[in-house]
């Protein structure tokens, strides 16, 4: 098996997600492409495919949620993604034991508050009362706390929000506007059923094509499913060894490695994009994988297919953007005048019409 060194791992991941250079595709291409995009920070993705599109604005995505094109609902690591429609379709039903896990093993909302519960008449007052209308959390709980008194209504919510495939409806997501979560069906919402026959064989190959080479334990940590290696095996798959760890990774067959030495953009990430967080072991973006955990809530700047910075927005206004951009160590000169060029392009599609302000602090 060939040997991959870190940097080419990381080359040839920032090429599968589109961050090499921007691609002449759609929105909902790329959603498609990315297996979804995780956006429990709602707007996200908005950011997540500027930063990957050649020529994304905000209403192609607006436009793809509101004909229900594309959904928000819990997926991949029980967390809210940004999926297409057909895609939760097919692929929520492989992902339900990560969503099951999440309520009876959660400390908070599961184990001694739901034992011993009729789960089955549970989930048929949430559907019933999620076909009146999309229901938020709040409203969850009042319809089911008076059917069972004894219960946490909060535990009773959380049981409906993930063991029912729910969808959070229009307008969350909707760049310019707000308000609570309200969830759907996709029966109801995309008047189509789950996939009685999901493949999860679809989802690993979708997985590689996306984040290869991976490994095993790669393709859990990001899908939050256990029990991959069975998949892999009986897959056709190309290998390589990790240079580093030994460790077997793993790749569609007909995919090509860019060249190693392959000399990245800057790319301005939003918070939480799975370019980060869908690997067991994240040291092709980082030499220090164990800090990256805690930047996962910021914005990211990749400096050469590294985490070099965070970034946020300390003054959002309709006259005036403030971009504040914090250096992990101290970057190299050279790199200011690409960085703020990029700065002011993620400023200029965030806010048009504002004056914008870039200041880059000493790490």
């Amino acid at each position: 098996m060939s040997k991959l060194s870190l940097q080419a791992q990381n080359r040839a991941t920032l090429q599968r997600q589109w961050l090499l250079e921007r691609r002449d595709a759609t929105a909902y291409e790329a959603i498609e492409h990315l297996v979804g995009m995780q956006a429990q920070q709602p707007l996200a993705p908005y950011v997540g495919l500027w930063t990957r599109l050649k020529d994304f604005h905000q209403d192609e995505l607006v436009d793809l949620l509101e004909s229900r094109q594309a959904i928000r609902g819990s997926m991949m690591r029980a967390t809210i993604h940004l999926m297409s429609g057909r895609d939760f379709l097919a692929f929520r039903p492989l992902i339900q034991p990560r969503l099951d896990r999440e309520v009876f093993q959660n400390m908070t909302f599961g184990r001694h508050r739901l034992e011993g519960l009729d789960m089955p008449a549970v989930l048929q007052a949430g559907i019933d009362r999620i076909t009146e209308s999309p229901a938020t959390a709040v409203q969850l709980r009042e319809h089911l706390g008076p059917l069972w008194p004894d219960r946490d209504p909060a535990a009773l919510a959380h049981a409906v929000r993930c063991l029912l495939p729910t969808i959070q409806t229009p307008p969350r997501g909707i760049w310019g506007k707000g308000g609570n979560p309200a969830m759907s069906l996709p029966e109801l919402w995309l008047h189509a059923p789950l996939d009685p026959n999901p493949d999860p064989d679809s989802l690993v190959l979708r997985y590689l094509a996306a984040y290869g080479p991976a490994s095993v334990m790669d393709a859990q940590t990001w899908s939050g499913l256990t029990h991959l290696s069975e998949i892999f095996d009986r897959l056709d798959l190309r290998t390589y060894t990790d240079a580093e760890t030994n460790r077997t990774l793993y790749d569609l067959p007909h995919l090509t490695l860019p060249a190693e030495d392959t000399d990245p953009p800057i790319r301005f990430l939003p918070e939480y994009d799975n370019l980060l967080i869908s690997h067991a072991d994240r040291s092709r973006f980082t030499p220090t994988p164990k800090r990256l955990q805690s930047l996962f809530s910021s914005g990211t700047i990749l400096h050469n297919g590294q985490v070099a910075a965070t970034y946020r927005l300390t003054k959002n206004t309709k006259t005036q953007t403030h971009l504040q951009i914090t250096p992990l160590t101290p970057l190299p000169k050279k790199t200011h005048s690409p960085l703020t060029t990029e700065a002011q392009t993620l400023l200029t599609f965030t806010n048009p019409t504002a004056t914008h302000e870039i200041e880059i602090l000493t790490p």
